[in-house]
């Protein structure tokens, strides 16, 4: 004698293969709900490992807040930083200067490259405490001393230029120069800075490694026309923990006063934001895929409760409740849901665990790239499956089929017997 209840060993009777059409449009069912759940699972999961990956890099070339002065240069910037350190949440501050400069190869043979990078200025010292910059060198070393330069891979390569080379390297004054004394009678020259590769690193992200150029602060200063030696552009600040920036930005606001800006780096970084506002957005668009499979569902309860009319009205008849009579169509609901949810949770952590493989299989048979790395800036395409997510797409879709389900198992429910035998 089975210990499980009526209701459910009926649902699993009337579930069991027969070669008619109503068993078809339960395995559709069973498909479409597999596929809605499989599909949910790959792309939430790919998008929170673009979210991860993106963070890391970010955060390892770029510290978690920036402090300005609304008034533009920031004066006495180790008072400023000073007051910044005395925040328990901050792990580190370092001054930067930023800004465009434009600079010239200087090659032995053929013509030379120009290009306008943007140009940081650091202290090598306080770098290490809120960057990965330091430590994210490929060749050569971070030696930023005298005239030293430090440059990404991807630029490097763009121009042709290795570690010894010499860059010129024109300031926003210079450039100001040679347009003042353009259509004028007298000309006089305006000679660069020179600056020898010491190093070039490898951030991560290709936005990076092509168009930044890292320098001392004291040789910045001097390009940007800072005349005092503590003054730079602003200071960057390392968090404990990056998700309480909000939080950490507002109380040093408070202590630093209207004169002062704290940006924080969901303001900084906007593709990250982006790629997070996407994620949400896709999770609403696909759940409609199991939407879809919900309604197959609905549809295969509606013809079965038309076939089995004499059957509702024989149960009524020997007396089972109306409540019983809609759990036989639920539990069929919630059987036909749980195989989906399942087989569907499997085939996306199968389908995720060889994502690269796959990659792989279809770039040699197609002889297409469809994860270019120099648009994704990832070599790989990245995935991080999140419990929770997960949970939210399995109970998601279990709740939808079984809201389907609960019309047509109500209607069941409610017929009058008399009426369901009268023509039998």
């Amino acid at each position: 004698m089975s210990r499980l209840p009526f209701e459910l060993l009926l649902a699993l009777r009337y579930l069991r293969p027969k070669r008619t059409f109503v068993s078809v449009i339960t395995l559709i069912s069973v498909v479409g709900v597999t596929l809605g759940v499989a599909v949910l699972i790959i792309v939430i999961s790919v998008m929170n490992g673009f979210d991860r990956d993106l963070r890391d890099r970010v955060f390892g070339f770029n510290a978690h807040l920036r402090i300005w002065q609304r008034d533009g240069v920031m004066g006495n910037y180790a008072l400023v930083g000073s007051v910044v350190a005395t925040n328990p949440a901050v792990r580190g501050v370092a001054p930067f200067v930023l800004g465009q400069v434009l600079v010239e190869t200087q090659p032995e043979h053929g013509p030379a490259q120009v290009f306008a990078p943007v140009l940081r200025g650091v202290d090598a010292r306080a770098e290490a405490t809120v960057s990965e910059l330091p430590r994210s060198i490929v060749a050569g070393s971070f030696d930023l001393s005298g005239r030293g330069l430090v440059v990404g891979t991807v630029l490097a390569e763009n121009l042709n230029v290795w570690l010894g080379d010499r860059l010129a390297v024109y300031s926003p004054e210079d450039l100001k120069k040679l347009r003042a004394q353009k259509g004028g009678t007298v000309e006089q020259a305006v000679l660069p800075e020179d600056y020898e590769i010491r190093g070039i690193f490898d951030a991560g992200y290709y936005e990076f490694n092509a168009t930044v150029i890292v320098a001392s602060l004291e040789n910045a200063q001097t390009l940007y026309a800072l005349e005092e030696s503590d003054s730079v552009h602003g200071l960057t600040v390392a968090l404990r923990d990056p998700y309480a920036a909000q939080r950490v930005a507002g109380e040093l606001q408070q202590a630093l006063g209207p004169a002062f800006k704290v940006s924080t780096w969901m303001e900084d970084s906007p593709l990250m934001l982006a790629v997070l506002v996407e994620k949400n957005v896709m999770l609403y668009i696909l759940f409609f895929i199991v939407l879809v499979a919900a309604f197959g569902i609905t549809c295969t309860l509606i013809t079965f409760i038309v076939m089995k009319t004499r059957e509702i009205g024989l149960l009524k008849a020997l007396g089972a409740s109306n409540r019983q009579v809609m759990w036989v169509f639920l539990g069929q609901s919630l059987v036909v849901s749980v195989a989906g949810v399942l087989v569907g949770m499997g085939l996306g952590f199968l389908a995720l665990a060889y994502r690269n493989e796959f990659l792989a299989l279809m770039r040699r048979a197609t002889g297409f790239e469809l994860f270019p790395a120099k648009i994704y800036g990832f070599s790989q395409l990245p995935a991080l499956i999140v419990p929770t997510d997960v949970a939210i797409i399995c109970g998601g879709s279990l709740l939808i089929c079984l809201l389907a389900a609960a019309f047509p198992a109500r209607y069941a429910s409610r017929l009058n017997p008399v009426e369901a035998l009268r023509y039998e």
